[in-house]
């Protein structure tokens, strides 16, 4: 029989012909859905993806003003926008920090969040510190809070209760229920002091069990009442401010939605990514972007060049600091103490951002991972940390402080920034093996060395090895790599996607803070060569100013030195503890000369005082590497040595030519009697004195010449000065020169 419904055809057909034509409907069918199945599947996975939820988290640091409301009121707007348009979910993150602000600002934010309906938008205060004050009404306005377990939130009075037009108000924002796990009775312990906050489990209808929070007032209405209170716990005693910190929020299962120890893992626990959480500065505040390069070796002369490039920025009013990076490496003290300084910078509310257009090793892996963010080109590479010596060969174990010293500043960088420790620990460590891990709970992915996954056991899963973390080599990642081990942000290919990312015009352009003339001056005079020439002018201006005795050399020689410690001193090696050696060395040897000749204490203290400040002016002692620092003084005084032996070299030179030098020769004095021709200098007429009538005159060394003393002179004691060596006591002496009162004697 034909069946019905079949078309007209199919009634000519045969009772097998039917059977057949409607196998192959039915195959064709399944054929068809078979493979359009897969294919719909896949566009909406795709969708799904691409329809992940859109996020925005805005710092509202205290106090808070009409700036921080236009701030949220236009991000909640865009945040709307972008999920009606394109049919997704929000997420709108408020960053609380600790601070007093006014309550008027508080409740317009407050009233911002909860006047309007928020379809798709979901509002989340996050608070990772413990906020008191008005500052917690915004945080009681949103939709869910979450808290570090170690922060503590209530007492919005500070220790008094609130004025009762203001509770009328906190009473009405938490009325509108846009947080189900706040209650006009915990607002009460928030707002007043002497209002007690129970929790209550009481037998509902159908003997069933709820739980509520009450008042020692309404606990108590409730049982005059006749409800069943089957369990009463405190939160909360009267005469105490109510603080309540994340654990117990959660123990109580009020207030706050869940705990998160750091952005992170508030970003994992709503499955959102931290690298499309935008992190929103003032809309002002996005022309304060300064850019500092930060290129070539990192010494100590590049890194005070690097901290007074900071400073500008800051004083400059700059919010967000851009460090293009490109480095081989550089001092590991030096990097370590700049790196702090930058890592350092988030406590003065100014963002850090590293850009990596090329390489970051060594000294430049550790500056850039102490900034906020790090952003590589996908070619790029960041690594490889191991601490060397200066002659290149690596450190082995007589040097494993040095390398304990910086894994455990690496970790304290990697747990300021919030970035796996074992990653960075292996930048320096090439015996550290390091691992992704899985947590048991909430599937958070983390990494850590073999020893943290063993003692995390119970709490993470231990994964496989990090492909880069091979035994003998320290970890190098390129910019494609990085972002799966969470160290940098997703690659970028310029600095047009670097501004894009970090929400900056394109039109704005990025001017690096270049070096003045003043730091064009200090590197070169840092220089050895310009060191050795400044110290050698220094010293034979000394040598003139004794054989002339007329100021000029003296002066220029307390220049050279000054410019020697001010260049020194701006290039980071000097502070005024060597300036204050030099000072007090010069003090000693004027003594030795002019006042107290004698044994020669002051002498000698006073030259090994002045040479040791020069030489701890030259370099910057560590204190990690005994072989280093000892390198680096030697070197120091290697320049020392060099620009006195040509001092010395010079003086014989002088000795035996000054009177020909045109300029200097009408400078220099000569004893009467000498046979001079008649182009040697000699003595100048306006230069004679009272006691010109000596020239020639013979006595007796009373004291030691060092070079200064005393001689018997005619029968007269006179102050007298050695005209080189020193002069033994009781030596005859000769008078060979007189300017004015000076009397100059030489071993007769």
């Amino acid at each position: 029989m034909p069946h019905e419904g079949l078309p007209t055809t199919a009634h000519t057909i045969g009772r097998t012909g039917h059977v057949h034509w409607t196998g192959f409907v039915l195959a064709w069918t399944l054929f068809v859905l078979a493979g359009v199945g897969p294919i719909l599947g896949q566009d909406k996975n795709a969708d799904s993806k691409e329809l992940e939820p859109a996020s925005r988290l805005v710092p509202l640091p205290s106090p808070l003003n009409d700036e921080s409301l236009g701030q949220v009121r236009r991000t909640l707007l865009e945040l709307q926008d972008v999920a009606n348009r394109e049919g997704r979910e929000a997420y709108l993150i408020l960053e609380l920090t600790p601070g007093v602000s006014e309550f008027h600002h508080c409740y317009a934010i407050a009233d911002l969040l909860t006047s309007e309906p928020l379809e798709r938008v979901t509002t989340i205060a996050w608070v990772p510190e413990t906020v008191t004050g008005n500052n917690v009404l915004v945080a009681l306005a949103c939709q869910e809070i979450v808290m570090h377990p170690d922060a503590q939130m209530g007492d919005m009075g500070r220790g008094d209760a609130l004025p009762n037009d203001q509770q009328t108000i906190v009473k009405g924002i938490v009325a509108k229920r846009r947080n189900q796990k706040v209650s006009e009775a915990l607002a009460l312990a928030f707002m007043n002091p002497r209002e007690s906050l129970v929790q209550l489990t009481i037998e509902a209808d159908a003997g069933m069990k709820e739980t509520r929070l009450a008042s020692s007032a309404e606990a108590r209405k409730l049982r005059e009442d006749g409800t069943v209170i089957l369990e009463t716990k405190t939160v909360s005693e009267a005469g105490t401010p109510a603080l309540i910190d994340g654990r117990k929020a959660r123990s109580f299962d009020i207030l706050t939605m869940r705990t998160a120890q750091s952005r992170r893992e508030l970003v994992a626990a709503y499955g959102l990514s931290l690298d499309n959480l935008k992190e929103l500065a003032p809309a002002e505040e996005l022309g304060k972007v300064a850019y500092i390069e930060l290129h070539d070796m990192i010494d100590d002369v590049f890194a005070a060049f690097a901290e007074r490039q900071i400073d500008r920025a800051i004083l400059s009013g700059a919010k967000m600091i851009v460090f293009e990076i490109d480095s081989p490496g550089g001092i590991l003290p030096v990097c370590m103490d700049l790196s702090m300084k930058m890592a350092r910078l988030s406590e003065r509310e100014i963002k850090t951002v590293a850009y990596i257009p090329s390489q970051a090793y060594s000294g430049g892996a550790i500056l850039a991972v102490a900034c906020d963010e790090i952003y590589m080109h996908p070619d790029a590479t960041i690594g490889d940390a191991i601490p060397i010596n200066m002659m290149g060969n690596v450190i082995l174990h007589a040097e494993a402080k040095i390398l304990s010293v910086e894994t455990e500043h690496l970790r304290k960088l990697a747990e300021m920034k919030d970035r796996p420790a074992a990653i960075l620990e292996a930048f320096a460590d090439k015996d550290l093996e390091v691992f992704e891990v899985t947590h048991k709970t909430t599937g958070r992915k983390w990494f850590m060395s073999g020893d943290e996954a063993h003692k995390a056991a119970e709490e993470w899963e231990l994964g496989p090895r990090v492909a880069e973390s091979r035994p003998g080599v320290a970890i190098t990642i390129h910019g494609r790599r990085a972002n799966d081990l969470m160290i940098a942000k997703p690659p970028i290919k310029d600095v047009s996607e670097l501004k894009e990312q970090l929400g900056i015009p394109l039109d704005h352009e990025f001017r690096p803070v270049g070096r003045t003339w003043v730091d064009s001056l200090v590197f070169n005079l840092n220089r050895p060569g310009f060191t050795g020439f400044l110290l050698f002018i220094a010293i034979v201006c000394i040598y003139l100013e004794v054989a002339t005795m007329t100021g000029i050399f003296g002066i220029i020689s307390a220049l050279s030195f000054g410019i020697f410690f001010w260049s020194r001193m701006l290039g980071g090696t000097a502070t005024g503890l060597e300036v204050a050696l030099f000072v007090i060395g010069l003090g000693c040897l004027a003594m030795e000369f002019f006042v107290i000749p004698g044994f020669g204490v002051f002498g000698v203290t006073g030259i090994l005082l002045v040479l040791a400040s020069l030489v701890m002016a030259g370099q910057t002692f560590t204190g990690l590497n005994m072989e280093y620092d000892i390198l680096r003084a030697g070197q120091t005084f290697a320049t020392l040595a060099l620009a006195i032996l040509a001092v010395i070299v010079t003086s014989v030179f002088l000795s035996h030519h000054m009177h020909r030098i045109p300029i200097v020769r009408s400078l220099v004095l000569a004893p009467p009697g000498n046979s001079l021709s008649e182009d040697a200098p000699r003595l100048r007429p306006e230069s004679t004195g009272p006691e010109s009538d000596l020239l020639g005159e013979q006595g007796t060394a009373v004291t030691i010449l060092r070079p200064a003393g005393k001689a018997r002179i005619n029968g007269q004691m006179r102050d007298v000065v050695s005209d080189g060596p020193f002069i033994a006591a009781g030596a005859n002496v000769e008078v060979v020169q007189v300017q004015r009162n000076r009397i100059v004697v030489r071993e007769a």
